[in-house]
């Protein structure tokens, strides 16, 4: 997820009848500007620094409005990150399994290694946050869901014989990138993005996600 993700989408809440009717209105522009003021705190001061006061302040929204509707740190922070799934992103498509799991895994590194990565600090919030972590949670599974006309489309072209479990391939593709950057704290990597690709590809072609029978 990059910052931008992060600071776009549309209304999470149900606007009343007269801002339905007039897009771009009051309350979407309130929405607006105090999300776009949640990242920038966060990544500057950490989960321990951000505050309603401290979002309300830069934002230039009341705080009373700002309690009222996200109620608390973990409300804002939800928000962000449903504001972040609404947006039109699409999964790379580069006319092979490999070519689009590597594009993918360098749009992971690019988000996670940017100064100041929002993707990061939203990362670490969601273990301080019930509510961040609860909505870090849909964002994932919208990206898989997505992610999942990758292995699709590997499928349909016969590079891969069905069954597939998408997701497990898509996890084995990104899960280096997450080891490398976020647990390790390492360097960007230049190769990493494609090596990672190449294994995953390897392995689905030797079978290693089929789908899986599950029981309970």
């Amino acid at each position: 997820m990059t910052k931008k993700e992060a600071e776009s989408g549309s209304e999470a809440a149900e606007p009343p009848p007269s801002a339905a009717r007039r897009p771009g209105g009051r309350t979407a522009r309130v929405r607006d500007q105090v999300l776009a003021a949640v990242g920038p705190l966060l990544v500057e001061h950490g989960f321990d620094g951000l505050s309603v006061d401290a979002v309300a302040a830069r934002s230039g929204v009341h705080r009373a409005t700002v309690y009222r509707r996200w109620r608390d740190v973990g409300g804002l922070l939800a928000d962000v990150l449903d504001a972040a799934g609404a947006d039109r992103w699409t999964a790379p498509d580069t006319g092979c399994l490999e070519g689009d799991l590597r594009a993918l895994n360098e749009e992971v590194q690019d988000a996670l290694s940017e100064e100041s990565s929002l993707a990061r600090a939203l990362i670490a919030a969601s273990f301080r946050s019930a509510g961040a972590a609860d909505a870090l949670r849909r964002f994932w599974e919208d990206r898989y869901e997505r992610c999942a006309h990758v292995v699709e489309r590997a499928v349909a072209r016969g590079e891969l014989a069905p069954p597939v479990e998408a997701r497990s391939l898509l996890v084995a593709a990104t899960a280096p990138l997450y080891h490398h950057l976020v647990l390790l704290h390492g360097a960007p990597d230049p190769a990493l993005p494609g090596e990672a690709a190449r294994t995953a590809v390897l392995a689905a072609r030797a079978g290693a996600f089929g789908t899986r029978s599950r029981t309970g």
